[in-house]
């Protein structure tokens, strides 16, 4: 079976603090649920129409679990903390 992907790039953050509360839910919730984080951060070089945006890349073993992580209550209840304190876009790709 194909791994999961969760990719996450943030357009902006706006408020600092709600970002912090999301982060403090949102990584035990993924966790929890079998995501592994492989990367988190600014890129090194962008090319291309690429955008100098914060990423998250998390693993899981499949779509389904990275799709269960998503509509978990944990992870519900973390992007209820997050509120309208970033403007993020979220996919979930299937691995090859």
């Amino acid at each position: 079976m194909a791994k999961g992907y969760w990719i996450t790039t943030y357009r902006g953050i706006k408020d600092a603090d709600k970002m912090a509360a999301y982060a403090k839910l949102a990584s035990p919730a993924i966790e929890v649920l079998g995501g592994r984080y492989l990367l988190r951060g600014m890129p090194s070089k962008t090319f291309e129409n690429g955008l100098m945006q914060r990423v998250v890349v998390s693993e899981f073993d499949s779509v389904a679990a990275a799709i269960a992580a998503h509509d978990s209550p944990g992870y519900q209840a973390a992007l209820k903390a997050l509120g309208d304190g970033a403007d993020r876009d979220i996919r979930i790709v299937e691995g090859l």
